[in-house]
């Protein structure tokens, strides 16, 4: 069968880094506030100029150039986002065109912080059809622009970034020590909208708006919701906890990332944990912390690794892929 490997990663952060002691200078926080409710000690911030589709296209090619293709090996281009360039077109089209990529089809995944792990399972249904042999799929969000800056509760927690993979589509044996994308869960439940969401939108009140979120509501389903979604993957292809060897989930708060490991018995030693230095990124964090983990050699062709995240919508999902 068809499997979507992973060729080539790569990710981007601002070079503006904005600490907690410099949000303490502007909100009612502190460093031991921060990280003690979210294990965050700093955030990137887009430069004036800087837009999300920038973000995305220095990702784009750094994972290029980490899989040794350039832009004509691309026939297809998603990004994965909450805060696009414009209302319309996709911002991935205008990344398309910012790489020079003149073939194939580009559009935009919105599923929030969600939105990188629906990209993938996506894109994966899309190369089995053939109808692309290569794509890449990126996370990048501007968050800042979106924050409330007065709110200590949001504007703490989210940073700007970028992170991309390309996938190809291999022909492969079929079991599930294949490489490629193995297996995925997604789910959603739209009554819970309001507990995590933007107050603002072109068909409401013709503004970008600000993040709005209850905190602590965030919390409790995020773990449970996440759990749900792995304990079926686990089900699905008869694998568990002691079979994962890098679990790498969406960097929103360290509290979450470590109360769903333990939930679910992964070893500490196996998560992939970069919250510290990006904040939340949405849908940029995932591949943020899976290029950061490559790069330093922890995950290595052959891993079994874990994907989940949680975002506004509520949305949420898992990826099980081998590396």
């Amino acid at each position: 069968m068809l499997r979507s490997v992973v060729r080539g990663v790569g990710s981007y952060l601002p070079a503006e880094v904005v600490t907690n002691a410099d949000l303490a200078e502007v909100v009612d926080t502190s460093d031991e506030w921060i990280v003690e409710r979210s294990g965050i000690r700093e955030r990137r911030r887009a430069a004036p100029g800087e837009f999300t589709s920038d973000l995305a296209v220095a990702a784009a090619r750094a994972a290029l150039e980490n899989a040794g293709l350039g832009p004509d090996d691309i026939d297809l281009v998603v990004v994965a986002t909450a805060t696009p360039d414009h209302t319309f077109p996709a911002t991935a089209t205008e990344v398309q065109a910012k790489l020079g990529i003149t073939r194939g089809f580009a559009y935009d995944m919105q599923a929030v912080c969600s939105g990188f792990v629906f990209a993938l399972a996506t894109v994966d249904a899309q190369l089995k059809v053939g109808l692309a042999k290569r794509a890449l799929v990126i996370g990048a969000e501007t968050f800042s622009r979106i924050l409330d800056w007065s709110d200590r509760g949001t504007c703490v927690l989210f940073g700007d970034g970028a992170g991309a993979v390309v996938l190809e589509a291999e022909w492969s044996t079929g079991t599930y020590d294949d490489r490629g994308l193995l297996a995925a869960y997604l789910r959603a439940d739209g009554r819970h909208w309001d507990k995590l969401y933007v107050d603002g939108g072109p068909s409401t009140t013709q503004t970008a708006g600000h993040l709005r979120m209850e905190g602590k509501e965030v919390f409790k389903h995020a773990v449970h919701n996440l759990c749900e979604v792995i304990d079926v993957l686990f089900g699905q292809t008869g694998l568990g906890p002691a079979d994962i060897d890098w679990f790498v989930p969406h960097q929103a708060n360290r509290r979450i990332i470590d109360a769903t490991g333990k939930k679910l018995g992964i070893d500490p030693a196996k998560v992939v944990v970069t919250v510290d230095r990006h904040g939340n990124t949405s849908a940029a964090s995932i591949p943020l912390a899976l290029d950061h983990a490559v790069r330093d050699g922890r995950i290595k062709k052959g891993d079994l690794v874990m994907l989940e995240a949680m975002g506004g919508g509520f949305t949420w999902g898992a990826v099980l892929m081998r590396w």
